[in-house]
């Protein structure tokens, strides 16, 4: 069956997808380094402003199946242009907010809006872009999602430094507008194909194992990424004793070779198969996670940022072969929903990453915990942790061995 549109190298339309999908990543970040101004601003408390954070994410987690299923139904050129609107809407509404309720309701919408701009390019891709340049365009777009996610704490600090905290969504505002005039010049030609008959709902579609294991590896991965992210920081201050300037410079190791490796995952993707891809990225990974385990106690922060170096074109190579793989697959029918799960998978594993593995770094380094703690103490905490988080990519890899065994017995 041929694409649904003829343009395997419009850069046009690649620029397109991963724009929005850049967008939603700074959507995030960029609120972080807000909450202590909207504290200040609002007179509110931490566990308060968290919600201007935690509305976005639930909304995107929640909303992002039923995203890609609309996608399915009315058309993925269509849903992407709506949810440009409701984000670019959403973020107006936010820098106009007079309160903090108000802003939490606009960080909802804009969540909704982030939902299809996070799960709608891959689906597009899947029809605009040819089946041996797959891997590349899933490297580029994991590429703008660590460029999203490093560029928001740094931007949003020198805007709202200079301008107050509305400058943030201001900034996203403006930006959204001009990620709808890109969108309906690139995607102007394409055709918007809807499904004639309802997909089967996820529920359906997750009893085939092809599409379970590589969800299920999607959320293990997820949830190891968020412990570089949560459980790391905590180390690094506590452990190695850095300051906050120095623990995000050294926490900004990871987005760098991020954004360095995503292209290049996405090539050698097409170059030596999604499967093979994604289980080089998992062995990769676990060599990282050990890497965080030894090298930081050993040679202090120079081996965390090698663990790093390690670590993250892991994940980069898992995501580019794990999300062809799927899209690859995906019948045209579905590949909106999948695409939508896929965001689920990850998203959830971000949110048990960020909850359970913190929890167990507490619980190792026991009743004296983060203050009182020895380096000694902290570091064996720390290295019990990663030697956990290697385990669970390791079982992502037996997964992704045991599926290669099936297919291969079913042929």
């Amino acid at each position: 069956m041929k694409n649904a549109t003829p343009l395997p190298h419009n850069r046009l339309v690649l620029a397109t997808l991963a724009s929005a999908i850049l967008l939603a990543s700074l959507g995030i970040s960029i609120a972080t380094v807000a909450l202590p101004t909207l504290a200040r601003a609002f007179s509110a408390s931490v566990a308060q402003v968290q919600w201007v954070m935690l509305a976005y994410l639930l909304a995107v987690t929640l909303a992002i199946v039923s995203a890609g299923r609309m996608g399915d139904l009315h058309g993925h050129r269509r849903v992407l242009l709506a949810g440009i609107v409701l984000f670019t809407l959403a973020s107006a509404a936010a820098a106009l907010a007079p309160g903090l309720g108000w802003l939490i309701a606009a960080r909802a919408a804009q969540g909704l809006g982030a939902a299809t701009l996070m799960a709608l390019p891959l689906s597009l891709a899947k029809g605009l872009v040819a089946k041996d340049r797959m891997g590349a365009a899933m490297g580029l777009l994991g590429t703008m999602s660590a460029i999203g996610t490093a560029l928001g704490p740094s931007a949003g600090g020198l805007l709202i430094g200079a301008l107050g905290w509305r400058s943030a969504f201001a900034l996203l505002t403006v930006l959204g507008a001009g990620l709808l005039l890109l969108a309906l010049k690139a995607l102007a030609g394409t055709k918007d194909h809807a499904s004639a008959t309802h997909a089967p709902l996820a529920l359906g579609l997750l009893r085939d194992r092809a599409v379970a294991t590589p969800l299920a590896m999607n959320l293990l991965v997820g949830a190891v990424m968020m412990a570089t992210l949560v459980v790391g920081p905590f180390f690094l201050a506590f452990g190695l004793g850095l300051t906050e300037a120095q623990t995000g410079l050294v926490m900004a190791t990871g987005p760098v070779a991020a954004a360095l490796s995503g292209v290049p995952a996405g090539r050698i993707t097409d170059r030596i198969g999604a499967q093979a891809s994604l289980r080089a990225g998992l062995a990769l990974a676990a060599a990282g996670l050990c890497g965080f385990a030894l090298l930081p106690a050993a040679i202090g922060v120079p081996g965390y940022m090698l663990a790093l170096v390690l670590v993250t074109p892991g994940f980069q190579l898992f995501m580019a072969g794990n999300n062809t793989a799927v899209m690859r697959a995906a019948p045209e029918a579905h590949k909106g929903l999948l695409s939508g799960l896929l965001g689920l998978s990850r998203n959830l594993g971000f949110m048990l990453g960020a909850s359970l593995l913190p929890l167990l770094f507490a619980a190792l380094l026991g009743a004296d915990g983060l203050a009182h703690s020895s380096r000694q103490a902290m570091e064996q905490a720390f290295a019990t942790t990663f030697l956990a988080t290697a385990g669970l990519c390791l079982l992502s890899l037996l997964l992704a061995l045991r599926r290669q065994a099936a297919h291969r017995g079913q042929t």
